[in-house]
């Protein structure tokens, strides 16, 4: 029971935590309008521009917070509560997504090991579950080993997301103050939301790490 707590339960709360500060966070500051009116999509326009990227295309998508890069196509998909908002909170996410545009262009190479990560990741993510609970069962170490492998892959994927993440969230900020997209006391409020989106990102790698180590141990009795 202790180790569950230490490596499972302790992260779950640390998740639910992250998960309920950052739309806390996000609903906050999207009740706060920046003093230039501008959108989401035009802020993450605005930046791509600046760095040398307007070609890049935005497009709308559905889903809350579903924001994101697609290094597959070249293109930027922001949800309406952040392309079409005219926020502090759509603003920042916004930027931070074309922020991970820019880490692709300029070859960020962080971001090019989550890529080439990112199928054995999908894999591990699917099938990860079943040599482990199937040797379980039999008493077959070896194939939860297996199983413990192709979870590490989707553990490697989370880490290295990291430094993506962050360094995105770096960039975005950068460009909002010496764009002067985001007035000097609005800066705060994106830099919040931000990193309370990080923070989710911590917990997941967290969740993980604790549920492999928690796999592992228990495998070895």
């Amino acid at each position: 029971m202790t180790l569950w707590l230490v490596c499972a339960g302790v992260p779950l709360l640390f998740g639910l935590f992250a998960q309920m500060s950052v739309k806390r966070t996000f609903k906050k500051y999207s009740e706060v309008r920046p003093a230039n009116g501008m959108s989401g999509a035009q802020a993450a326009a605005a930046v791509l521009q600046s760095s040398g990227l307007p070609g890049l295309k935005i497009n709308p998508i559905e889903g809350h917070l579903s924001d994101h890069y697609d290094p597959r196509n070249k293109t930027l998909n922001l949800s309406a509560d952040v392309g079409q908002a005219s926020s502090v909170a759509a603003l920042g996410v916004a930027a931070h997504e074309a922020g991970h545009a820019i880490q692709d262009a300029r070859g960020y190479w962080p971001m090019k090991v989550r890529q080439t990560l990112v199928p054995a990741a999908t894999i591990g993510e699917s099938v990860w579950i079943f040599p482990v609970l199937i040797g379980f069962f039999f008493s077959m170490t070896g194939l939860v080993t297996i199983g413990l492998v192709f979870f590490a892959a989707v553990v490697l994927f989370q880490l290295v997301t990291l430094p993506v993440e962050f360094d995105a969230s770096k960039r975005a900020l950068q460009s909002l103050e010496s764009q002067g997209l985001l007035a000097a006391g609005e800066i705060d409020g994106a830099r919040a939301v931000l990193n309370a989106a990080a923070l989710t990102y911590v917990a997941g790698f967290v969740a993980s790490l604790g549920q492999l180590i928690y796999f592992f141990i228990a495998s070895q009795d």
